[in-house]
């Protein structure tokens, strides 16, 4: 299974700013540079709503995976 296809369906919560919800796409970024043993990928995500007021817009955020040396 890819990364990308295991991040897509999973609860993704933003500390920095604050917003929270469920991962729709995610993209390899190969445009910024990483850790080594680090990847980066842009993420789509769906915020949750509670069916109060208007659905808020999807949001990309960039997300930072390590890899496991086994």
């Amino acid at each position: 299974m890819l990364i990308s296809e295991a991040l897509e369906g999973k609860f993704i919560r933003s500390f920095n700013s604050r917003r929270e919800g469920i991962i729709q796409q995610a993209d390899i970024r190969s445009d910024i540079s990483t850790p080594e043993g680090c990847y980066a990928y842009a993420v789509k995500v769906r915020p949750q709503w509670n069916g109060e007021g208007y659905p808020k817009p999807d949001f990309w955020t960039t997300i930072y995976i390590g890899k496991d040396d086994e």
